[in-house]
Parts: structure tokens; sequence; C-alpha cells
């Protein structure tokens, strides 16, 4: 069986269809698979490093600003939307594959067009509850397309083959156990608190959970881990500003990257972070009630559309950033933490919408597709 994975662009386009093909190859010693990225993406560097083989061709999106900076990409976006499906038709010629499977992001575009024409089958794999433009338009010759929740199902065309599949969640996650993440933390019986904005940090959620960290800081109510990120370098001193020397502070575990994440969502009693679709995945599948704060700032806003995902069966509560302020946001912290009850709800609300077979429900897909079951 040979396969082509196309997405890139961001972490959470990649992310899946590195773990759908790592699944895939060791299920099938056999299968060949090959990536197409956009060359300078971010999968340039992930997928390599996964060990997989790849190809690049150029694209790049429309910017909707009327700047000449703007108008002078947009006409580069024109000239690469002809130029990259005849660099696509190539590989897909050189590599004839049996199946192209696209996880979104501009590059999922002239790969899976091009290849549909070709009369080579389509799948897509849509992570958010709001679907991204690419996935709408390829949805339309896809043999199928695989829906991380259903909300998303009543964006696309009436005709579409949707499937609901989950995204994939990775094995640390869904192994992990919340006593032995508590034991190996270190933390006592006291409500643990996880927060963090991504690698590169959020300054509103940074600006926003800074009061919560301060009183913990001096009340010793809560537990409290949070990752600032790579832009956030300034928030020990905000904390300082605040009263609370964050080094005196047993109960505050504060830094700039969280590289354990599986033990410490496992060990956390509540999660405060963006709603990017992996995070909500990996919530889910540990059951953890959420405050969830969408960042505005991406695509279609589908953060938002993430969130209530979850806020509609009763699993997450939502700040939108508008809203945000240190004391609506310990106001909904002490809410949730001080009501076992109301607690214990939202954690089973959120595991019954996680989805932990995804990569198997895909695995079998591609095979029913392609006549290897």
């Amino acid at each position: 069986m040979k396969i082509i994975f196309a997405g890139g662009g961001t972490a959470g386009h990649i992310n899946p269809a590195l773990a759908i093909a790592g699944y895939i190859r060791n299920k099938d010693k056999d299968a060949q698979i090959l990536f197409v990225g956009n060359k300078g993406g971010m999968e340039e560097t992930l997928v390599p490093k996964a060990g997989f083989d790849m190809e690049f061709i150029h694209i790049s999106g429309f910017q909707r600003k009327l700047t000449p900076a703007a108008l002078k990409q947009n006409i580069l976006t024109v000239k690469r939307t002809l130029t990259s499906s005849m660099e696509a038709k190539k590989i897909i010629q050189n590599f004839n594959p049996d199946i192209c499977v696209g996880t979104g992001g501009y590059v999922s575009g002239p790969v899976l067009r091009t290849a549909a024409k070709m009369g080579i089958p389509t799948i897509i794999h849509e992570q958010n509850a709001y679907p991204g433009v690419t996935n709408k338009m390829l949805a339309k010759s896809a043999k199928r397309v695989m829906l991380a929740v259903k909300d998303a199902e009543e964006y696309f065309d009436k005709k579409s083959n949707c499937v609901i599949t989950g995204n994939p969640v990775r094995r640390e996650i869904i192994e992990a156990d919340k006593d032995a993440a508590r034991k190996e933390l270190g933390v006592d019986e006291r409500p643990l608190v996880l927060s963090f904005g991504g690698s590169l940090g959020a300054k509103m959620i940074n600006e926003g959970v800074a009061g919560l960290i301060a009183r913990s800081g001096k009340d010793g109510q809560y537990q409290h881990i949070h990752g600032y990120g790579k832009n956030g370098l300034w928030f020990p001193d905000l904390i300082k500003e605040k009263g609370v020397n964050i080094d005196e502070c047993d109960n505050l575990d504060v830094r700039e990257y969280i590289d354990n994440m599986a033990t410490c969502m496992a060990a956390a009693d509540l999660v405060i972070s963006r709603a990017g679709a992996i995070t909500l995945s990996e919530i889910q599948a540990l059951g953890k009630p959420a405050i969830l704060i969408p960042s505005p700032n991406v695509a279609e806003n589908h953060q938002y559309h993430n969130a209530m995902a979850l806020v509609n069966n009763g699993a997450a509560e939502i700040i939108e950033e508008k809203d945000l302020t240190e004391e609506l946001l310990i106001e909904k912290a002490d809410s949730l933490l001080q009501d076992k009850e109301k607690l214990a709800e939202y954690s089973a609300n959120s595991r019954k919408m996680a989805i932990l077979d995804t990569n198997e429900r895909i695995y079998s897909i591609i095979k029913k597709i392609t006549g290897s079951v």
C-alpha cells in the first residue's frame, strides 16, 4: 500500500498526519508513505524528524489586508496556485500512490485536487469543529470526510461522505494515570490547576491567570502548574509585582515550557488553556474539566467553535478573550474547584466525548478504500 499525506502550516495539521502515518507504519511494515509539504513550513522539520520521506511544493495563502505588501503576496499566491498543481502532479506520478490523505493547510489543496483529477482516491481529516476552507473545498471529491467532532458535519455539503473518527491522541496521554502522575510530580491532596498558552505563550492567558497564581502563592489554596511560553519571559516578574516570589512557593510550578504535558494534564483537577483541536482531544481523553479561552486570531474563529463543542456537552466553561479578566477567571475556577459534584460531572462529560481509537478507525477506512482489507 502506497500513501501520500498532504498537510502543513501548523502543528495542528502536521501532528495528526504523523500520528496516523506512524500507526500505519507499525501495522503494515510494507506500507510506503510519502509526505508532501510546503517548502519552508513547519513540516520541513517535523516530518523528517519522525522518519518519513518528504517532497515539497510551493504554495501560500491569500492576504485579506489591502496593503502593497499584501497585494504583492496575493499576486505571488495566484502564480503558486498554478505551479503548485504541476509540482503536485509530478510528485504523484513518480510515487503512484493508492490513496492521498489530506489533513488541512494550504498544501492539501493542490495535492488532493490533482490526485482526484488523476483518479486516485482521496480522503480528508478535519481536526476542528468548524472546518477550514481548504477541507470544505476538497470534501466535494473526497471518498471520506473524517471528522474529529460531529459538530463539524453541518458545515459540509449533505452529499459529503462524513464519518466521525476523532483526533489522534498520543499514547502517553491515553495511558496516563492521575494518581501515578500526582505522585511523580510530588503534589498533595489540594486541587491542582494546569494552565498554558502553547509553546510561544499567550499574552492574554498569562495576564488572566496571574491573579489566580498570585492568590494561590499567598493562601496556598490551590497548587498550580503554568507554562508561560517563549514570549512570556516577563511573567515571573508580573507575579512578583503582585507580591509573590514564585521560588518561595512550593505549591507553584511556573516555567517557560511544559515538557511533561501528559503527566501534568493527568495530574490536574482543572485545565485552563486555548481551544486548539489536539489540546481538546487530550483534555477529553483524560476527562479533564476545563476553562477554555479560545484564540480569536485563527482562521474562521475555529477555536471558539471547538470550545463550544465541549461547553454544549457540559464539559467545559468558556471565556472569550474580549471578556477575560483576572476576576472572572478566579470566579470560574473557584466555582468549579469548590464544587466536587460539578467537577465530577464535567469530568464525566468530557470523557464521554473522547474517541481513543482514532488511528484504527482511519486505518480501517484507508484499507477499505484501497481494497487492502
